[in-house]
């Protein structure tokens, strides 16, 4: 076993299993790799389908285990989520697993967001002019909305959609 924060040996050697085990304990560092080399995993496309779903589950898990309490590290989280859920969601399909639902997705992504669309379009029309601890609002909520050029595509009219669609188009003037 890896102790608390220092790197896994040998990391490509361990199942699935014992890493998920490990996950359940772990922090800082060997989180990160275990997210890192778990979503390695889920992108390779010789695995079977199940077992690239189990790989990105273990990259969710890690990441979410990850979290930290400041807003940077809370908007990371969201954002690698995100990416990851949207890839596997295009890549392998939707699911009726929440992680893999578009619709779900959308919500989380919409849960995720402090500002609401309107807010932060009227923010950003002066943003270089705005305090820094504003400006780094606007840019952790772009980055939080990059995967919707993806997303939208996968959604079916609704209030939802409609205000995805509002942040696609804020996101385009965000620092």
């Amino acid at each position: 076993m890896a102790a608390h924060d220092e790197p896994i040996r040998s990391i490509d050697t361990w199942t699935v299993e014992d890493l998920e085990a490990l996950a359940a304990t772990q922090c800082g560092r060997v989180l990160e790799q275990i997210r890192e080399f778990a979503q390695f995993h889920a992108y390779r496309s010789e695995e079977p389908k199940h077992v690239r779903l189990r790989w990105a589950k273990l990259s969710l898990l890690a990441n979410r285990r990850l979290r930290g309490d400041d807003p940077w590290n809370q908007a990371r989280t969201a954002q690698q989520a995100f990416a990851l859920r949207i890839w596997i969601i295009g890549h392998l399909g939707p699911d009726t697993d929440p992680d893999w639902n578009p619709e779900t997705l959308a919500a989380d992504t919409l849960a995720a967001l402090a500002l609401d669309s309107a807010e932060a379009g009227t923010l950003s029309v002066g943003w270089p002019d705005l305090p820094i601890e504003q400006i780094g609002e606007l840019r952790r909520h772009k980055n939080m909305t990059a995967h919707l050029d993806r997303l939208l595509a996968l959604l079916q009219p609704s209030p939802t959609t409609d205000q995805l669609v509002a942040w696609q188009e804020v996101r385009k003037h965000l620092p």
